[in-house]
């Protein structure tokens, strides 16, 4: 039995797999997914100490506001709007468009653009 060197799954990054902008997207889509359920449990904390007094409520926005807390918070917002523009292309996608090569990538292209733009236009807004 001859062996085969070919990998055994497109997943296998590295020597075997070029990653290409789809592949990206896709397991970025899936993180941004998971970062924002983490996300909502810092949401539900600050509200929780905002219901629970002025001590509780002054320690979540020392937590918030100091530099980690506010990289998370900014971090937290780009996966908002990257997760967002993202499942806007895929609603398109549901309509049976856009699935030529040419669409895939300029619309990928796009969702990244917005994504960052739409982060830094919040974040000068609320700072």
């Amino acid at each position: 039995m001859a062996t085969n060197k070919r990998p055994l799954s497109p997943f296998m990054i590295g020597p075997y797999y070029k990653p290409q902008l789809t592949s990206v997207m896709s397991i970025t889509h899936r993180l941004t997914g998971v970062a924002l359920s983490i996300g909502t449990v810092l949401l539900v904390y600050w509200l929780a100490a905002a219901a629970s007094g002025p001590e509780a409520y002054e320690h979540a926005q020392h937590v918030l506001g100091s530099m980690l807390g506010q990289l998370f918070l900014f971090c937290w917002t780009w996966a908002l709007f990257y997760h967002l523009c993202n499942g806007l292309r895929h609603l398109y996608w549901d309509s049976g468009r856009g699935f030529d090569m040419e669409s895939v990538y300029k619309t990928g292209k796009w969702v990244q653009i917005a994504s960052v733009v739409l982060t830094v236009v919040v974040w000068i807004i609320v700072t």
